[in-house]
């Protein structure tokens, strides 16, 4: 593999690392509702686990509020028991028959600071996933320098690339974090 691949490929890795963090900013929840709170979850019907969002309509009409309108009726009460399952959200789930109403309590200061602390693990986790991502980069142009398809200089060049990229994406995901800190903490 030429050290130009490896640097794209390297780079995607690293787009894709962020992307990642970014959906998962979206399952951090705040003290408003959103459809894209629920898209983690996945219910089991038909003898098969489905997400949410092909199971039911999901629709904000308040800010404090999830509505879910169930394709099949039936599957009402997989869906509820699915949201209240997850305990990372704390949702309790009302269902009337055919509409399930999810209230989003206020956040209190506590659960504030715990959904901080989950944001400081998934940022983590971000950067685990990029330095991986960079290791496996350097391994790559080490052993095409050992192949002598490139010279000694051109590999600290490509390395210097590689670290440049790396610490674009860092600031990315850093100003991401400290952005929903800031959301989360905000009363």
């Amino acid at each position: 593999m030429s050290p130009d691949q490896i640097l794209s490929q390297t780079k995607a890795k690293f787009e894709a690392g962020k992307s990642h963090f970014q959906e998962e900013l979206k399952k951090l929840r705040t003290g408003r509702a959103h459809p894209s709170m629920l898209d983690g979850i996945t219910a089991k019907v038909y003898e098969t686990e489905m997400p949410l969002n092909q199971l039911a309509t999901i629709t904000t009409p308040e800010p404090q509020l999830i509505q879910l309108s169930p394709f099949d009726p039936n599957n009402l009460e997989a869906i509820a028991d699915a949201i209240r399952k997850d305990q990372s959200m704390g949702m309790n789930p009302v269902d009337d028959g055919r509409i399930i109403r999810v209230p989003v309590p206020p956040l209190t200061t506590e659960r504030r600071s715990a959904i901080v602390k989950q944001l400081g693990e998934k940022v983590e986790d971000c950067m685990i996933s990029m330095r991986n991502a960079r290791r496996e980069g350097l391994t790559s142009l080490d052993k095409a320098k050992k192949d002598k398809q490139i010279s000694e200089d051109e590999q600290k060049r490509y390395v210097k690339q590689l670290d440049d990229a790396m610490a674009e994406i860092k600031k990315d995901v850093e100003t991401l974090a400290k952005g929903k800190e800031s959301e989360l903490m905000t009363v």
